[in-house]
């Protein structure tokens, strides 16, 4: 019996040596000289650049001056409009191929996974120049009672931008669609099956909502980076942002300053939608963020 007391004892005295070094070390913190020396490295860094940037040969009134210009501004609607309807177009087509390979017919498992082969696997640039030449394979384009016309005139650059950009993206969005419809609970697809719920009902009221959770941030991420692809859209010369400026750097010789100028107009984009992507998670991730308990520990407690 003694032993047995001598033992909690000890036992007890340990534990309540180590809350004291615990409480201890919490009072005083620790010490990470290591931050320091990253901290100061990395603002050297940044003021080297900075220096560079405000020393070198570059004429920042003329930054201010075409920072709103009519052509520049007209780039940059080109630019929301492009990613707006690409954004449309790929999803909408990334949920029917997305829906296709979750499919039990071969033929559509098939042609679904032959549609992410071609299309992610092609370089977006070279998808653009193909849509844009497609009048040297396709000389007309005949639809009876639709359409016939040159090719030629229908794969105008804003015709060729919209699809080399929607099909790509499409690709890519239906491989995210596709994940965030797996990560729905089985159990409550095979309740909506028991109930005799139709599939297009049980999509829209039960595996999407759940699914838009798991959805969202990649997705955010796609519209983020395809107002960035736009620019690839001016090598068919397709008067978004950086074609806009290349219009007037080749008159005026100002490369740095308009590129300066599409950077900036760029990160001003960016930014906007990194804050709507943020309200989106936060609103589709509502009742699934996790909890914090906080514990009140009252001395004496434990024993």
């Amino acid at each position: 019996m003694n032993a047995l007391t001598e033992t909690r004892g000890a036992h007890e005295s340990g534990a309540a040596a180590a809350e004291q070094d615990a409480a201890f070390a919490t009072r005083i913190g620790r010490r990470h000289p290591m931050r320091w020396v990253t901290a100061v490295v990395v603002l050297a860094i940044v003021l080297v650049i900075v220096y560079a940037f405000a020393t070198g040969d570059i004429d920042w009134s003329i930054v201010g001056e075409y920072f709103f210009d009519g052509t520049i501004l007209e780039g940059v609607r080109n630019v929301i409009l492009m990613t707006i309807l690409a954004m449309i177009f790929g999803v909408a087509l990334g949920i029917v191929v997305a829906l296709m390979r979750l499919s039990e017919n071969p033929v559509l498992r098939a042609t679904s996974n032959g549609f992410v082969w071609v299309f992610r696997g092609i370089p977006q640039i070279v998808q653009l120049l193909i849509w844009y030449n497609l009048a040297l394979i396709i000389p007309y384009i005949y639809i009876p009672g639709i359409i016939d016309e040159r090719t030629v005139d229908v794969m105008s650059p804003f015709i060729s931008a919209l699809l080399g950009l929607g099909l790509h993206q499409a690709a890519y969005a239906s491989e995210i669609i596709r994940a965030g419809i797996l990560s729905v609970n089985r159990g409550q697809i095979e309740a909506s099956q028991a109930l005799a719920m139709p599939r297009s009902l049980m999509l829209r009221r039960i595996v999407l909502p759940q699914a838009m959770r798991v959805i969202i941030p990649p997705m955010g991420n796609e519209f983020i980076t395809m107002v960035k692809m736009t620019s690839l859209a001016s090598v068919i010369q397709y008067t978004e942002l950086l074609y806009s400026a290349q219009t007037i750097y080749l008159v005026n010789n100002m490369v740095m300053e308009l590129l300066f100028v599409v950077s900036l107009w760029y990160m001003v984009l960016v930014t906007i939608l990194s804050f709507g992507q943020h309200f989106l998670e936060q609103r589709f991730g509502r009742g699934f963020q996790p909890r914090t308990l906080k514990i009140k520990a009252v001395k004496g407690e434990m024993k």
